[in-house]
């Protein structure tokens, strides 16, 4: 006898579950994409962009994932030969990284590896190097979503203030936004990323690149972007297409327009952080009560502090990570994530690790849902583990 049949829980840290409003509001003939309903409601869209990030900054919205956004902000920063200082905090920095090693930026790469936070003396001491002020632009992630450390996007500014260093920081906030709290204009960010599929509750196919006033004046020589990449005129379009560099993700447009309603209009973007950060301490109580059955069994960071309240990357020894996931799968329809970045798939390691996602349309039962059947999978596989992980995550949800 099979337990899975009945609607299935995608508790992978991007794409996310998009809600059923969003669905519908995509669900709809084809508009005009010359005037009407769809250019008054993109302008809607651009003012709420600007809100769920907390900036006055321009923004550009671009048909891609996070990888594309990564390819338009380095586009949009340097000009061939330029460097970048990277701060590594997980697998996607280390992406961020190739792509724009690819298109000919010199990278300096501080690698802070797969379980920790930015150093923040580090990078100090790296940028204090810096005499000439060759590095134009710091590069990092809010939260990687690999190894589910967040870091503290401010302290990078205060050092950066205080060196009087004029490096522009941009922020990777693709697994954070609308999720963790994120104020890009009062953390000094120059430049943010983000996607569709993750804290935006759409399905995947637009990417966002936030820009400061700063950022554009002192970009307007950066001799890497192409007309698709170009920034420029997604900022301030003289025709409705250029906001698209041509025709418009209609379908797309409308879900969103849902989605960032349901975020700012209905719930609060402050509630949505705090719902956020609830859930994940759910999460964390569970790994805590399992973790004292069995010390292979345990949160990829250590400090809260540092803890994702989007994602949560953890291990539980090879081969248990991969089995709880088949079997979550297979027995409780929950899909969880793969370990991403922490192994070499073909290393029989890979198969000690998995992540929960706990980012977007998400509530109270189905994250104490996604621990039941963890929970079930732990015994079920014979896999020694402390008790009382039920028990305590509800406790976290009954007191938030």
């Amino acid at each position: 006898m099979g337990l899975a049949n009945g609607r299935p829980y995608l508790a992978i840290p991007g794409p996310s579950v998009v809600p059923d409003r969003v669905l519908a509001a995509m669900h709809k003939a084809s508009p005009n994409i010359y005037e009407g309903e769809l250019v008054e409601m993109t302008h809607r869209i651009i003012d709420d962009l600007k809100a769920v990030a907390v900036t006055k900054a321009h923004v550009g919205i671009y048909i891609a994932n996070g990888h594309g956004v990564w390819e338009a902000s380095i586009a949009n920063l340097f000009s061939r030969g330029e460097k970048a200082l990277l701060l590594s905090t997980g697998r996607f920095g280390i992406g961020w990284s190739e792509a724009a090693i690819r298109m000919g930026v010199a990278v300096d790469v501080i690698d802070f590896g797969k379980s920790a936070p930015v150093d923040v003396s580090r990078v100090e001491d790296a940028l204090k190097a810096d005499t000439q002020h060759a590095i134009k632009a710091v590069l990092m992630t809010h939260t990687d979503t690999a190894s589910s450390v967040r870091n503290n996007i401010l302290q990078i500014r205060q050092m950066l203030d205080t060196l009087g260093h004029p490096a522009l920081l941009a922020v990777d906030a693709i697994a954070s936004l609308g999720c963790d709290e994120l104020r890009m204009d009062a953390w000094g960010v120059d430049i943010l990323l983000a996607a569709s599929q993750k804290g935006l509750m759409t399905p995947p196919g637009l990417g966002f690149v936030w820009f400061s006033e700063n950022a554009l004046e002192r970009c307007k020589t950066s001799d890497l972007r192409t007309p698709y990449w170009d920034w420029t005129p997604r900022a301030a379009p003289k025709s409705f297409y250029e906001f698209f560099a041509g025709t418009a993700p209609t379908h797309h447009l409308f879900g969103l327009a849902e989605a960032l309603t349901m975020l700012l209009r209905e719930e609060g973007l402050e509630e949505v952080w705090a719902r956020h950060a609830a859930l994940a301490r759910t999460v964390w109580a569970a790994f805590d009560a399992w973790s004292a059955g069995n010390p292979e069994i345990g949160l990829n960071i250590s400090d809260p502090a540092f803890r994702s309240h989007s994602v949560t990357a953890a291990r539980f020894g090879t081969p248990y990570g991969t089995e709880l996931r088949r079997w979550c799968e297979r027995e409780g329809a929950v899909t969880l994530g793969i370990g991403l970045g922490m192994a070499d798939p073909t290393d029989n390691a890979y198969h000690g690790f998995l992540r929960v996602a706990h980012m977007g349309h998400v509530n109270a039962h189905m994250t104490l849902g996604a621990l039941a059947v963890m929970d079930a999978g732990l015994k079920a596989l014979g896999v020694p583990h402390g008790s009382g992980a039920l028990e305590a995550a509800a406790k976290v949800v009954s007191q938030a």
